[in-house]
């Protein structure tokens, strides 16, 4: 009896050290604990069901889906078109996409196509597919919001770039920033999302030669290559030994005005397509059939809507760039539909501008520092507005920095 009382005692310890311990494990991945939500949603969830502010925060294109893209997908709908595509996405889609690729340099085949949910998914599938955990992964600095938490969360060590002030990334900060480590990855983004900042094919060569020295794969994200004002944009794969090395990252959200459609791609090598497919086809299966059926329109026929939106875009730039340049330092974008002024000399920090200019003047814009440690002292503003709101928010803002001196 005693031996059993004794059993039965140290039955109850054990279940009550293992409610502790279950108590103690951590219900989410620890790797989220070091991440911090989006700087950008953060403002934009400030303003939701808010007609009295003038959004200059969200990249998202004020324009509708042009309507022949738009009527494509009714009329794929109206004949029940509704089923699965193939992991890779829709061939004719694919070979679409080669065909359009030609234009900034680069011949593919469909088979090393993936087409995706956005390019935030192919970004994701591109950095789970090479990175292994410990590897390290270089991104200028400042960067879109997802690039290092998506590469920390797969396993990536993420070497930040600073790039400030002139956000140019070139052959020396990458040599520098890769000495005595095996680095792997290397994560370019043109036209840039926040800066504006592009590259011409000189200033890519010399990437690309730091690239090949240090034996790295380029995820290249092209999401802005048909806003491109200064010169006409040209991948990267497309020079002299890159092609194998580069990852290429795109789709129709910027260009098309089909954000909410959540349909890009990935063009790849054979062996990192393979990888991409084989992520993909378990955790998204194939992108939506009407957003592809749409995106084959949109390569077709979309030309017209397209040249229409960059020169509008263009327009845009220009003028917000002429009014404020007077009040703020402010680069002229080289491509996308941002500007990056300097806020350095009203005192205030990002967060503070943005902060003061949402709470006195109703015009929202994201802190700089939201996308790296070298875009304090900046904020971003998306010009992804009409040239109405446009103007109202310009003379909001200088108001607003005249009344800081």
């Amino acid at each position: 009896m005693k031996d059993e009382m004794d059993e039965m005692e140290d039955m109850e310890k054990m279940r009550k050290i293992g409610e502790k311990g279950k108590r103690s494990k951590l219900r989410v991945n620890e790797k989220l604990l070091e991440i911090k939500p989006s700087g950008i949603r953060k403002f934009f969830d400030l303003i939701i069901g808010r007609d009295d502010v003038i959004s200059l925060g969200v990249g998202e294109p004020d324009f509708p889906t042009p309507w022949r893209i738009r009527e494509e997908m009714i009329y794929s709908l109206e004949r029940g078109i509704t089923s699965y595509t193939s992991n890779y996405g829709l061939e004719e889609l694919r070979e679409e996409i080669c065909r359009y690729y030609t234009k900034f340099g680069v011949e593919s085949q469909p088979s090393n196509v993936v087409v995706t949910s956005g390019v935030s998914e192919g970004f994701d599938l591109a950095i789970r597919s090479i990175v292994s955990p410990g590897d390290f992964v270089l991104i200028p600095d400042p960067c879109y919001v997802s690039y290092e938490p998506l590469s920390t969360l797969a396993g990536g060590r993420v070497i930040s770039i600073p790039t400030s002030p002139s956000f140019r990334l070139n052959y020396e900060m990458i040599m520098e920033h890769s000495k005595g480590i095996d680095s792997k990855v290397l994560i370019l983004n043109y036209p840039a999302n926040p800066t504006g900042v592009s590259y011409s094919k000189k200033e890519l060569e010399e990437i690309a030669d730091a690239v090949i020295e240090r034996d790295m794969i380029v995820v290249s994200d092209e999401i802005y290559a048909e806003l491109s004002y200064k010169f006409p944009h040209k991948s990267i794969a497309s020079l002299e030994g890159m092609q194998d090395r580069t990852i290429i990252l795109n789709g129709f959200s910027k260009s098309f005005a089909m954000t909410g459609m959540r349909i890009g791609y990935v063009m790849a090598p054979d062996d990192i397509i393979d990888a991409i497919l084989k992520i993909h086809q378990y955790s998204m299966l194939c992108a939506p059939t009407t957003a592809q059926i749409g995106a084959i329109e949109a390569l077709r026929n979309g030309e017209d809507e397209l040249e229409m939106m960059r020169a509008e875009y263009l327009r845009r730039r220009n003028f917000f760039v002429r009014k404020l340049r007077n009040y703020l330092e402010i680069r002229k974008p080289e491509g996308a539909f941002y500007a990056f002024p300097s806020i350095v000399e009203t005192g205030l920090t990002s967060e503070e501008f943005a902060e003061k200019l949402l709470l006195e003047k109703n015009v929202a814009v994201v802190p700089g520092n939201a996308f790296g440690e070298s875009g304090e002292g900046f904020v971003r503003c998306a010009y992804a507005v009409s040239m109405d709101r446009l103007r109202e928010a310009v003379e909001r803002i200088i108001e607003f920095v005249e009344s800081l001196k």
